[in-house]
């Protein structure tokens, strides 16, 4: 594709957004602004559906709201709040371990910068990068299966990983895009630009997608 159309594409997916559910965690992002519950409530939705995170999301914080009173609640207790997210048993160790790190090293704040945020253990680039996009209106950019597959299938960028699609979307989109990206490209590749069998028939971008790698469509 070329690189000049990017704006347009992001002109007709912000388009298309407005038909669709927002993904949770920005969802939460938009109604309360707190990176506390950004950070928790992405850690919950790794390989989770967005109806079960919410779910999830909501009951946990009904316990507890801050880094101290989360470490205040017994790994069962909050085990039994979050299933059934994926991993649920480790994420419950997870969520203990981040907020007595944010308690002891941050007092209690969750920090804005990626490098701080992958101090801890079980954040990843894709959780760090949201929590600092939506929570602190960041440089964050976040790749995850979706962003990573679409940003390959138009010819955007050429890359093999997750990890490599983010620095070279570092390099080459308008940071001003940046903070919206994962969201419009997560929508986008749930109801459209699916993995298997896309639905190019009815896409909004398909006069600008070079079709890499796309083998069957709808």
């Amino acid at each position: 594709m070329d690189d000049r159309n990017m704006a347009a594409i992001i002109r007709l997916l912000e388009r298309e957004l407005e038909k669709k559910e927002l993904p949770i965690v920005t969802k939460l992002a938009d109604e309360h602004h707190d990176p506390f519950e950004i950070l928790i409530s992405t850690l919950l939705s790794l390989r989770t559906k967005d109806e079960v995170t919410a779910a999830a999301t909501e009951r946990l914080f009904a316990l507890a709201s801050t880094p101290e009173e989360m470490v205040g609640l017994a790994e069962e207790e909050i085990r039994k709040a979050i299933y059934p997210v994926g991993f649920y048993r480790n994420k419950a160790k997870t969520i203990l371990h981040v907020c007595r790190e944010l308690i002891d090293r941050f007092q209690s704040r969750v920090p804005d910068s990626i490098e701080e945020l992958l101090t801890f253990r079980g954040v990843g680039r894709k959780t760090a990068n949201l929590v600092v996009a939506l929570g602190f209106n960041g440089a964050g950019l976040c790749v995850d299966t979706h962003v990573h597959r679409i940003s390959n299938r138009i010819g955007y960028v050429r890359t093999k990983t997750p990890d490599e699609t983010e620095f070279a979307l570092r390099a080459k989109l308008p940071p001003e895009h940046w903070s919206r990206y994962n969201t419009l490209l997560v929508a986008f590749g749930r109801n459209i630009c699916r993995p298997v069998s896309p639905l190019c028939s009815g896409c909004p971008v398909a006069a600008y997608c070079d079709r890499v790698g796309v083998k069957k469509s709808r």
